[in-house]
């Protein structure tokens, strides 16, 4: 018997999770699994992109899954030929390559692509941008723009969003003068209100990073040898520029969907089987995926609909039903913490509203409470309790009674920081916010044999969301390794006394990665 054919559209940070959780949930491969990639790279963290941009990672240590993971268990990856038309009534997909493959199961995992805002003469004929205009969405926008950004004297961002301020922050590291243009009132809209949004403009202004509000591009800047000069603002002032990066935004991938004939709104509309709702052997998850009315767009929402996926393509969970992912953005530059989630004003004249400022300190923090439960959360500033205010809005759970007590807490609470001490730290203590990873699931994966930051985070999938964690996660592993003498679990409560090699991130320089 023919196993039935898994075919998933798209690597990228959804399509490669699905796949692993249907191998989780498939030990003895009953399924055949393909996965189609019109990128010619293996599966890598898109999220962690300005990271690289920054120096601070190289491409090798955001590529997602262990070397060698899809051979070892039966994955069919095809990269670098993109998907081009799918066939429902016969079942089949072609490629632009001119391959046929039928399918028993369609995944579309195509995620979103950037927005391009109407400037004039930001794009050739051809709607590719100009030279010396870049997006930061894939591993070559990365690297063409790494290796720009080194001659560059003024980068003019166009967008205030998360991207833009993480594209903004990773190009200032590297000593280069950087505009922030944004045309809204105040930056990341979307997530803060005025206020926390304020905040946050003048942390980047303490950055060396300029920024002007209600400022909307117009028009590029071509000087007299036909080198990018800079940008027209739709008030007719003009911003010196001979770098450009484009982050206004992303909308889904859904051309496919919507040439097969499937229902489509801004996203691929699908129930809460992750089905589409015309075709029960399509699924849709994450970026281009739209359930409820509501595109979610984060990575941590992709994994939930690939979860789900995982349950009912291989029936081990038939019953389970998604209701939504509670999503939570979080702003990823160095010397720059914010965070938003849920609703950050109140909707309803019960609601409760907890509120801290400090302006010296540059800090905004800011609760909305319903019927004891957190509705929604803003926090701009260094704050050590972030991630156990994560936990709680995610977890749905009942704050303590003293709010302030919350906003104050120090590190020494149930999230871990890099400046908290492995030996101090409860087994409870939740290590990777995003995948939900404690000390004792990094401990249990240590002592299974998992002895370096890579097969930890293989094992664990610590350290593969927002990267926030990583030197935290690989503190503690090194502290495990070391303290690993095969004594009881209460033994690694206390430092290490046997000297073994620790583990080491290896630092490569930006242009390795090239």
């Amino acid at each position: 018997m023919t196993a039935p054919h898994v075919v998933i559209v798209g690597n990228g940070m959804a399509g490669a999770r699905l796949a692993e959780d249907l191998r989780r949930r498939d030990p003895h491969h009953m399924l055949a699994i393909t996965i189609l990639g019109d990128e010619v790279h293996e599966a890598y963290n898109r999220v962690l992109l300005s990271e690289v941009l920054a120096g601070r990672h190289v491409l090798d240590d955001i590529r997602l899954g262990a070397p060698g993971w899809h051979e070892t268990h039966g994955v069919d990856v095809r990269l670098g030929d993109a998907v081009v038309g799918i066939d429902r009534a016969h079942q089949v997909v072609r490629t632009a390559a001119g391959r046929e493959m039928h399918y028993d199961v369609l995944v579309f995992a195509t995620g979103s692509e950037p927005n391009i805002p109407n400037i004039e003469g930001l794009c050739r004929d051809d709607e590719t941008l100009i030279p010396n205009a870049f997006f930061l969405r894939t591993v070559d926008d990365c690297r063409e723009l790494l290796v720009a950004s080194r001659s560059a004297h003024r980068v003019a961002v166009i967008g205030g969003g998360l991207l833009g301020i993480e594209a903004a922050r990773a190009l200032a590291v590297h000593d280069t003068e950087v505009i922030v243009l944004h045309g809204s009132d105040h930056l990341l809209d979307r997530q803060l209100d005025a206020a926390a949004g304020d905040v946050l403009g003048r942390a980047l202004h303490g950055l060396a990073i300029a920024v002007r509000l209600g400022a909307t591009a117009k028009r590029v800047i071509i000087d007299d040898a036909g080198r990018l000069g800079g940008v027209e603002l739709a008030d007719g002032s003009y911003v010196l520029a001979d770098l450009l990066v484009i982050a206004a935004g992303t909308a889904p991938r859904v051309e496919l969907a919507r040439a097969c004939g499937l229902r489509v709104d801004r996203g691929i509309v699908i129930d809460a089987t992750m089905r589409s709702v015309d075709d029960p052997r399509i699924f849709a998850i994450g970026d281009c995926a739209q359930f409820s009315d509501r595109v979610y767009g984060v990575a941590a929402a992709a994994w939930e609909h690939a979860a789900m996926a995982a349950n009912h393509i291989t029936g081990s969970d038939p019953a389970a039903r998604y209701t939504g992912s509670r999503s939570i953005t979080r702003l990823k530059a160095e010397g720059l913490t914010v965070a938003s989630m849920g609703n950050t004003e109140p909707v309803d004249e019960l609601d409760e509203i907890v509120m801290v400022t400090d302006t010296a300190k540059g800090s905004y923090r800011k609760l909305v409470v319903r019927d004891g439960k957190l509705q929604g959360a803003v926090v701009v500033g260094e704050l050590a309790s972030i991630a156990t205010i994560c936990q709680l809005y995610q977890r749905d759970a009942v704050l303590p009674s003293d709010r302030l007590s919350l906003l104050a807490q120090s590190s020494a609470g149930s999230s871990a920081t890099s400046g908290t001490t492995p030996a101090l730290m409860p087994l409870g203590t939740t290590v990777c916010t995003c995948n939900g990873v404690t000390k004792k699931v990094i401990q249990n994966a240590v002592l299974g044999g998992a002895r370096t930051l890579n097969a930890v985070a293989s094992e664990t999938r610590a350290t593969t969301g927002c990267g926030g964690c990583t030197d935290v996660v690989c503190g503690l592993v090194d502290w495990l390794v070391r303290a690993d003498t095969g004594a009881d679990e209460a033994a690694m409560q206390m430092p290490a006394t046997v000297p073994e090699p620790p583990i080491r991130r290896e630092l490569r320089t930006p242009v390795e990665a090239s």
